[in-house]
């Protein structure tokens, strides 16, 4: 199988920490973002949307990170992925909301139009007016994560047991570490982001990432 991927990419690390955990065989296909490579017309005939990850099984090609951790964990029958109906379920829901909620505001209104140029607002008030909205938001879906969904008494996103969701959340957060975010305000995420950060392939699967993070110490950010 092979992956199109980037090692920076928040949505496709989660996929790589994936295979790397389960010991699922990828070809690395890297697609460099940054001289758009991903926005040429090559690319867009492997998925039209221009955007990464991209899975390919054989002849069959699937696109969207969620989708590709569900379908690689079915392929290899990972307890991660679990089979009991209400206990997939709450996988999804938690994966879905990482997307929809969470992810979205503080991708988007937070961390990207700092860091990317496409992504900064047209005008010096746009561009504050949307990191204060973009962080408010955020707070306000932290303080959901770090109070009901983990609370004290949760090691993972779905209870005591690891599963997808705990690597593609930890993703979508830990990308806030460029902008300098340490979640300080929320003892129980900060807990959960330890707990993960320690999995044996962590260290090795974000070892670019981290370089990033590194590049970016000492700048002047909006975070959290």
């Amino acid at each position: 199988m092979k992956l199109y991927t980037h090692p920076v990419s928040t949505t496709c690390r989660p996929i790589m920490m994936f295979a790397a955990e389960q010991g699922i065989p990828l070809d690395m296909q890297v697609v460099d973002l940054f001289t758009g490579e991903h926005t040429q017309a090559p690319y867009g005939a492997i998925n039209p949307n221009h955007l990464i990850p991209v899975l390919e099984d054989g002849a069959f090609r699937l696109t969207e990170s969620s989708a590709i951790m569900k379908y690689l964990a079915d392929k290899v029958g990972s307890p991660l992925y679990p089979k009991d109906l209400q206990q997939r379920a709450r996988v999804n829901e938690r994966m879905d909301w990482i997307n929809t909620q969470l992810g979205r505001e503080f991708c988007y209104g937070v961390v990207y139009p700092q860091i990317f140029p496409h992504h900064k607002r047209p005008s010096v008030e746009v561009q504050e007016g949307t990191l204060q909205w973009g962080k408010e938001h955020t707070q306000r879906w932290l303080k959901v994560l770090d109070e009901k969904i983990l609370g004290p008494g949760n090691s993972y996103l779905c209870g005591d047991s690891l599963t997808i969701d705990d690597l593609y959340g930890a993703a979508f957060l830990t990308v806030g570490e460029v902008v300098g975010c340490s979640f300080a305000d929320y003892p129980n995420v900060q807990r959960w982001l330890g707990r993960i950060k320690a999995l044996k392939s962590w260290k090795e699967v974000n070892a670019t990432f981290d370089g990033a993070v590194a590049a970016n110490k000492g700048k002047s950010f909006v975070s959290i």
